[in-house]
């Protein structure tokens, strides 16, 4: 699992008892997620079908650095699902886990369209650097 995004967890962040306010965190992952998701079904319609439970084992506090690790593990017809961990950046200790957010590929009418994806790809795979030629 790649981990690309890291947040600073901000004073705003926090919960009455000075920890990260899980509602803030639950809205990173999600933003992040469907980022992903619009990479790699090269759509920028996609929407949040289905989040699993979500198993915080740590928490984090003002001043920690998180860091979001996002993979796809499941290409469906019109689906892609994601795994997600969250990570103290300085101790690597785990702060949340998700084995399933599921995002639906959407087409213009609003409805679900096949996507045609069927394994993660990069997007320096996606461009020619013109060494074949």
């Amino acid at each position: 699992m790649n981990f690309h995004t890291r947040k600073w967890v901000k004073p705003e962040d926090l919960n009455p008892n000075g920890t990260l306010f899980g509602g803030s965190l639950l809205r990173w992952i999600d933003e992040e997620a469907a980022i992903y998701a619009v990479i790699q079904l090269e759509n920028p319609k996609v929407v949040t079908k289905y989040i699993s439970e979500i198993n915080f084992v740590s928490s984090a506090r003002q001043g920690d650095i998180i860091e979001l690790g996002i993979t796809a593990t499941h290409f469906g017809r019109t689906s892609i699902t994601l795994r997600c961990e969250v990570r103290n950046k300085i101790t690597r200790k785990s702060i949340l886990t998700i084995n399933d957010i599921v995002f639906v590929n959407m087409g213009d009418e609003g409805t679900p369209v096949p996507h045609g994806k069927t394994e993660i790809t990069y997007v320096r795979d996606r461009f020619d650097d013109g060494s074949e030629a």
